[in-house]
């Protein structure tokens, strides 16, 4: 602290600030579109719903890259069937693990040697580990960049918001009233930040029979429909529950690809199709 005359040490720190700033505009100029995907409680299939769009996305032609958040719990590479480490390329920014041609993820199990290790990070350090995995991957030119945030509305998805400053939110749900009251916290969330909600999925909305093609309601249907009616928020589509898209899940396989015709499968189709429109209307 001695050395500091003239106030040098501020006007560093000013700079440095300046140059990151900068760093996370220029990599934020090659996305097109920024989403970023959130629930107001765990356990709705958030994390599902963010990678079933972007297999969705990335089967219609789109480049997308996943950026997962949820720094203490991270599922994306998991559900993507995705193992390893990253490692820096020829640029010296970290290549991120690549899904398929069309698909790209990151996330802090990227980073870890033992997929198990906790990580106990309060608010500042995970602030800066969102902002390097902006600037600090090479995620060259996409179409999506889409962020899996953990549930709730406390750092993650504030320092998204704060840096991705263009993303807009899309809410997953299920048709519990009581995920219908926690969906209502992080509607309240977008809106005392001014972060625009592009619309709302309802997850887990009815269960088909793959016996006899009845549907059963185990968790209720339409409370999500219903709820973005209320607030004049974009419905984006029900997912019906399907034990398939678990066992996807677990076994990093792509659900979409292996049930094509499927009501899940049809349903995620649809939803991306409607993000598509809403974002080109």
């Amino acid at each position: 602290m001695g050395n500091c005359q003239s106030g040098s040490c501020g006007g560093s720190q000013g700079q440095e600030k300046q140059k990151q700033e900068q760093d996370v505009k220029d990599a934020l100029g090659k996305i097109k579109h920024k989403l970023i995907v959130m629930s107001g409680k765990g356990g709705v299939g958030k994390t599902s719903v963010s990678v079933n769009l972007a297999i969705a996305l990335g089967a219609r032609g789109f480049k997308v890259g996943i950026m997962d958040v949820d720094l203490h719990g991270p599922d994306v590479p998991r559900m993507l069937g995705l193992q390893g480490m990253v490692s820096a390329g020829a640029n010296n920014k970290i290549e991120p693990m690549t899904y398929s041609e069309n698909i790209s993820a990151i996330s802090m199990e990227c980073f870890m040697s033992n997929k198990d290790d906790a990580v106990i990070w309060r608010g500042p350090l995970k602030h800066s580990a969102i902002n390097q995995f902006i600037t600090e991957i090479d995620w060259g030119n996409l179409d999506f960049l889409i962020v899996d945030s953990p549930p709730g509305t406390g750092d993650e998805p504030l320092s998204v918001a704060q840096t991705i400053p263009d993303a807009k939110a899309i809410i997953v749900t299920t048709p519990q009233e009581v995920a219908l009251s926690d969906v209502r916290k992080s509607i309240n969330f977008c809106k005392k930040i001014n972060k625009p909600i592009l619309g709302m999925v309802e997850n887990m909305s009815g269960y088909v029979c793959p016996h006899c093609g009845e549907t059963a309601d185990l968790f209720g249907s339409g409370g999500g429909e219903s709820l973005a009616a209320k607030f004049g928020i974009a419905f984006l589509g029900r997912v019906p529950f399907d034990p398939k898209i678990v066992h996807a899940g677990d076994t990093g396989v792509s659900y979409q690809d292996n049930n094509k015709a499927a009501a899940g499968a049809v349903a995620l189709g649809e939803i991306a199709d409607k993000v598509l429109s809403l974002l080109n209307s």
